[in-house]
């Protein structure tokens, strides 16, 4: 029995002794046990073949992947069904970002819109609350009937489309609004005056509406700025009796007055300001043509 104890004793000692010649265990020099992991290897092919799944030659093999809606040569699914007629020319529409009478009235009880003086694009967009992309086919804004029973400012207001609704809400607080065209360049400059009186270009001339769009701004339903001012109040009287409100008469308010009839010319984009002058920031000057061809050609 002595002897098997000391050939105990004699292991481990060696075993000892082997640990103290080893290196201090680390992330170094230790690993995972055999078989602990599975090797990602790629595969056979389903029936043992050569191309490991990947097919047999062509874009499939070289992983050259066909565009989205491409059928291999058939006639594709976006040819095959009819096209919708509403769809035609969506791409070319103009477009009007809308503007409710609710948030309309928070401007003027925030103090954003100074109602003592007509409201037009311009001083929407100087609220920095609206923007306005004539790149993306958007022409102006258009007011719509969300808060149309706790509207009650009084303003003269100009924009570019109106429901009957809202040209009725507008007028029953004796207010005015105008809708009115304008294009890309005018709308380019009215959408940020500093930044195009910095840049020393002379205001530009409106443009005539578009033929698919003189119908709606000679109207005097949809309160044109190119219709008859004449049918304009008689338009405003009729749409009165249909609502069943009486029209405040502007007369009695003669300070109010001179702003409420204020109104652009059909070639103006600015109040107070003619098309062709040119406006000077930091001297604090405007610059009028003079040259007679200038003069014709901003007048007509």
């Amino acid at each position: 029995m002595a002897g098997v104890g000391n050939r105990v004793l004699a292991g481990t000692d060696r075993a000892l002794d082997l640990l103290r010649e080893l290196p201090r265990l680390s992330l170094s020099n230790i690993r995972s046990n055999p078989k602990a992991f599975k090797r990602n290897k790629r595969g056979r092919g389903q029936h043992g073949g050569k191309k490991h799944g990947a097919g047999n030659k062509g874009s499939g093999q070289r992983q050259n992947f066909m565009r989205l809606g491409y059928e291999t040569g058939n006639n594709p699914f976006y040819l095959r069904v009819p096209k919708e007629p509403y769809y035609k020319g969506h791409h070319i529409r103009r477009e009007y970002p809308p503007i409710s009478l609710m948030q309309l009235q928070t401007l003027i009880d925030t103090g954003r819109l100074d109602t003592s003086k007509p409201i037009d694009l311009t001083a929407l967009c100087n609220t920095k609350l609206f923007q306005l992309s004539p790149f993306e086919n958007q022409y102006g804004f258009q007011l719509t009937d969300e808060g149309l029973d706790n509207f009650k400012g009084r303003i003269n207001i100009e924009v570019q489309y109106a429901p009957e609704q809202v040209i009725a809400a507008i007028e029953k607080n004796g207010g005015v609004i105008t809708t009115a065209f304008y294009d890309a360049p005018s709308l380019i400059a009215m959408r940020d005056p500093m930044k195009f009186f910095a840049s020393g270009t002379p205001i530009p001339k409106r443009q005539m509406p578009p033929e698919n769009a003189v119908e709606y701004y000679t109207d005097p339903k949809n309160r044109g700025y190119l219709a008859d001012p004449d049918l304009v109040a008689l338009e405003r009287f009729k749409l009165a009796q249909k609502y069943g409100y009486e029209l405040p008469d502007l007369k009695k308010d003669p300070e109010l007055l001179p702003m409420m009839l204020e109104r652009k010319d059909p070639r103006q984009i600015f109040f107070g300001l003619n098309p062709g002058w040119l406006v000077n920031l930091k001297d604090k000057k405007i610059f009028e043509p003079e040259d007679e061809q200038l003069l014709e050609y901003y007048r007509s």
